[in-house]
């Protein structure tokens, strides 16, 4: 299996509508690649809360549309991140229900296949903790053709290790986690991708923004791990492509050598 993971700069500089373009040309050069991810809010910028209102769009929105498109071009299973997605009220047409930090899945032929609601916001009471509703639903995929199922879950989910429990009961061997993370919070960012990967005996691809955006400086060095907690493969602190090739079988063979997940006490669902 062949991943890309685009490591986007949300430069304060650059208009939404000319990184949803410069982003959706990135993505059309991955054709051949089973798997692209994009980082978290990379349209606005996870730390610009300010903009969050303004910015929020539907999931036939812009970046919906583009994001698609550019997976149907490449041919790709396109991760597209996560935006600010705004929902109607129910039973109204209206779009000024509760804001949402989704991330959206495509498949090949850039249909929507996935949409995950961001079940932990971050903030501390302020920001994105206030500004956004929380999701409430594990989220799985099954990838065809690389023939490996991928579990969802957003950047501050990452410190939260019993959604990553029930992604494995869900039967999620990769865990794709797209992030805005902070570079003066940079060694949890790392440590803990790879204590998920070695809890869940699963492949992690963990991608992160460059940059600063908000006056936030960026941790970059997405990264992806796998199942025995091993960096594959790691980017530096700007924008890059980060592309690596794994064997996602390798998932149940270390689950089989090392049967840890079946050793589960305390009332936890055994596989």
């Amino acid at each position: 299996m062949r991943a890309s993971l685009l490591q986007i700069d949300v430069r304060p500089d650059e208009q939404v509508a000319a990184r949803r373009s410069r982003v959706a040309a990135l993505v059309r050069e991955q054709a051949g690649a089973d798997l692209v991810v994009l980082p978290e809010l990379w349209p606005v910028g996870a730390f610009a809360y300010q903009d969050f209102a303004t910015h929020a769009e539907p999931l036939d929105g812009p970046t919906a549309q583009a994001m698609g498109e550019a997976a149907r071009a490449a041919r790709v299973w396109l991760h597209a991140g996560s935006i600010v997605e705004r929902t109607a009220p129910e039973g109204s047409d209206a779009e000024d229900g509760p804001l949402y930090n989704t991330s959206l899945l495509f498949a090949p032929d850039g249909e929507l296949h996935r949409v995950y609601r961001k079940i932990h916001r971050f903030g501390f009471d302020q920001g994105e903790a206030t500004m956004m509703a929380a999701g409430d639903k594990i989220v799985t995929a099954h990838l065809a053709g690389p023939g490996t199922t991928i579990g969802l879950a957003t950047c501050y989910d990452l410190r939260f290790p019993e959604q990553f429990r029930l992604l494995v009961d869900a039967g999620a061997e990769l865990l794709v986690i797209p992030a805005g993370w902070p570079e003066r919070r940079r060694a949890h960012w790392s440590l803990l991708a790879r204590a998920r990967a070695v809890e869940s005996q699963a492949y992690v691809l963990a991608c992160g923004t460059a940059g600063t955006h908000a006056g936030v400086e960026q941790a970059g060095h997405s990264v992806v791990v796998d199942p025995w907690g091993e960096v594959l493969a790691e980017a530096g602190p700007g924008e890059e492509t980060l592309t690596v090739e794994f064997d996602p079988a390798r998932v149940a063979k270390t689950r089989a050598e090392f049967p840890a997940l079946r050793d589960r006490v305390l009332g936890l669902p055994r596989p």
